[in-house]
């Protein structure tokens, strides 16, 4: 515009009114330009700030992710009010002696330490004990089998007896070593060299790790019963929780896909996060109670079964919120959810809902902090009509939009006492396999997925129902897997 002025050589006093009008709306569409990229500028520091401010504490990122600016850990379940320590009530588990010891050593006192006294002849009138509770070394036992060759004296033909169904080679390792070798692979996480090594350190033999891989094979095969018992009855589970988790296979991004209750776990893996990996897993397709589950959208396309939200989110990206755009109702609705938590938990014993009157007061509640908060994130302006694509909102309208559409979903654990406020328990189910990734780095191959997969599904199920690990790993070689009950004893 200078150099307009300065070619004509005039002062904008001079100027004829057409010319002023071009001027202004020149600076106008100018003024619109500089404002459009401003606020994308804006919009985009905000978003980079965002991500800046978020870690595992306020938001979904795993604790891994925090690397060495990892916040100090608090907790979002506030303070209970009760002492540190174990609590009124409360059952202590300590050693205690035995009545027959295995060994007993005597330490006999010579002499006397005030007069010198031998003492050697005295008979002890009494003893002071103390037990030690060890390991003794061990060692392999070697047990040889011999068959009888006979030769029939009524037909003259040579007759051998039978080796038992379990001794098929010359020399071959036994049930309880496989049985221990699929154990630390699989549930205490080691990997096949390391599990070889330890075996060389306890035992004095080192194996190969294809001993590892055959054990693995054998209880793979042998769960399978277990394996459809376990997946059947979480199809007719009241309410299961369901997750899934980014897994590396031969070095290409897969899906870790989980269904879990108290009682029961089955993992699946597969190529894809979406439906095509829930539909692998077979359980969702024939569903009908409540998914429990973080919102991703997949899971509403099952609109056959009920749906409930895990809390433990909200609750973080309610903090996030609060922290990184000061926003009171944030904290406000952290505050009830917490609240209604904490009376289901105290109503749980004695009922299996709130009372009409509850319900009404903590949904008028929740109703006002959602409208406080749509007040302060009113949607943004509508897009260009030749724009494509949904307008881009804040995090705080995103929430609360989720929290408005899914008040159900987000409020059903107060309506029915079956459903849990979060969905920590398939977030605890998938973080041991995350923890197996993280020591192994990554699976070499999909059948070797898939046999983790299965193996650990067994384990999880018979580690939930109170059974032992390895002994349901050597009955499972034998051809004995354990099966879950259909029908769980109530606890006393």
């Amino acid at each position: 515009m200078t150099n307009a002025l300065d070619r004509a050589g005039k002062r904008l006093e001079e100027l004829e009114p057409a010319e002023l009008i071009e001027i202004i709306v020149t600076l106008q569409v100018t003024l619109q330009t500089v404002q459009k990229t401003v606020a994308e500028q804006g919009a985009e520091l905000q978003r980079l700030r965002d991500e800046l401010a978020k870690n595992s504490r306020n938001s979904g990122k795993p604790p891994s992710s925090d690397g060495l600016g990892k916040p100090r850990t608090q907790s979002l379940r506030g303070k209970s009010g009760k002492a540190n320590g174990g609590q009124v009530g409360h059952v202590g588990h300590t050693l205690a002696l035995v009545e027959q010891a295995d060994q007993v050593e005597v330490h006999r006192v010579a002499v006397c330490p005030q007069c010198a006294q031998c003492l050697e002849q005295v008979i002890a009138h009494t003893y002071e004990r103390r037990q030690v509770f060890d390991v003794p070394p061990v060692r392999l036992e070697v047990t040889e089998h011999r068959v009888e060759i006979k030769q029939c004296p009524g037909c003259g033909q040579t007759v051998k007896a039978a080796f038992p169904p379990t001794v098929t080679q010359p020399v071959q390792y036994g049930l309880r070593l496989r049985a221990q070798a699929s154990y630390l692979n699989n549930y205490q996480l080691l990997p096949l060299a390391r599990t070889c090594e330890l075996f060389g350190d306890w035992y004095g033999h080192r194996p190969a790790e294809a001993l590892v891989l055959a054990a693995n094979a054998s209880v793979v095969e042998q769960i399978a019963p277990t394996l459809s018992a376990i997946q059947a009855q979480l199809i007719d589970a009241e309410v299961a929780h369901f997750d899934e988790s980014g897994l590396r296979i031969a070095g290409q991004l897969h899906w870790l896909h989980v269904a879990s209750t108290d009682h029961l776990t089955y993992y699946g893996v597969a190529a894809k996060r979406g439906q095509d990996g829930m539909n692998a897993l077979g359980i969702l397709p024939a569903f009908s109670g409540t998914a429990v589950h973080d919102h991703w959208q997949a899971y509403f396309a099952y609109d056959h079964c009920h749906h409930a939200l895990c809390n433990a989110h909200h609750l973080r990206k309610l903090q996030f919120i609060h922290e990184q755009y000061h926003q009171p109702w944030a904290q406000a609705l952290a505050q009830l959810l917490s609240e209604i938590k904490q009376t289901v938990e105290q109503a749980r014993p004695h009922q299996t809902a709130l009372t009409p009157a509850q319900l009404a007061h903590f949904e008028q509640r929740y109703d006002q902090l959602l409208a406080q908060g749509l007040t302060a994130n009113p949607p943004p302006d509508l897009p260009p009509p030749k724009k494509r694509g949904r307008t881009p909102q804040s995090p705080p309208k995103n929430l609360l939009d989720r929290l408005q559409q899914h008040k159900t979903q987000v409020l059903a654990f107060m309506d029915d006492f079956a459903i849990p406020f979060d969905n920590n328990l398939a977030e605890r189910d998938v973080r041991m396999i995350k923890v197996k990734q993280k020591v192994s780095g990554t699976f070499r191959t999909h059948p070797g997925a898939e046999a983790f997969c299965a193996i650990r599904s067994y384990i999880s199920t018979v580690r939930k129902q109170a059974g032992h690990v390895l002994d349901a790993i050597s009955l499972a070689l034998t051809g004995q897997p354990f099966l879950p009950p259909t029908v769980l004893a109530e606890p006393e």
